[in-house]
């Protein structure tokens, strides 16, 4: 689901609250999760006031944004059995599933959120939770990423990973594919 331009329009909002520079946060919160980027950028806040703004704007955003799906993410997701892969995010499951349902794209069986793991991605823990509810080994995983800090995650986590979506290659990517319509027939293969 491409929702690249919700999510900068809405840290952009959450910046605009705190007087801060929409594009400065925004580049901070691509890297790290929200109460990460609150100590980052806003140190001096209250980070449970700026969960809870950021929290308003982004449920706001899923009932009236304007969402689309990536070419190709319909044909991948729909030749996929949903209990054989999973999405995992730093965001939370009722945001996802509201974007989701406005794409008309299928849900996975499993979903990883902010609230099922103590740390985000860096770190391997998501992914390798994921692994876990699957049943899956993580040398089998195969990760599709578009940012640095899941790329990390996936690879820390011994998994193969490809990035889409980007026009350069995340350091550690094991492939790269420009958009996620090219990357469908060689994932499909794969799986």
């Amino acid at each position: 689901m491409d929702a690249v331009e919700n999510q900068r329009r809405v840290w952009h909002a959450w910046a605009g609250r705190h007087g801060l520079d929409g594009d400065a946060v925004y580049a901070v919160a691509l890297r790290t999760r929200p109460v990460e980027t609150f100590a980052e950028v806003a140190p001096g806040a209250d980070p449970e006031e700026c969960l809870a703004l950021l929290h308003a704007l982004e449920d706001e955003d899923v009932r009236t944004g304007s969402y689309g799906a990536f070419a190709g993410a319909a044909e991948l997701l729909g030749a996929l059995p949903a209990d054989r892969w999973a999405l995992v995010t730093s965001n939370y499951e009722h945001r996802v599933r509201g974007r989701f349902e406005r794409t008309g794209l299928p849900l996975p069986g499993v979903i990883v959120d902010a609230a099922s793991v103590p740390e985000g991605k860096p770190s391997p823990v998501p992914y390798l939770h994921a692994a876990r509810a699957l049943g899956a080994d993580p040398a089998r995983y195969l990760v599709i990423e578009d940012a640095p800090s899941g790329v990390r995650a996936g690879r820390a986590a011994g998994m193969t990973v490809w990035t889409v979506n980007t026009p350069v290659a995340a350091e550690g990517s094991h492939r790269h594919f420009t958009t996620l319509a090219e990357a469908v027939p060689e994932i499909l293969a794969r799986f």
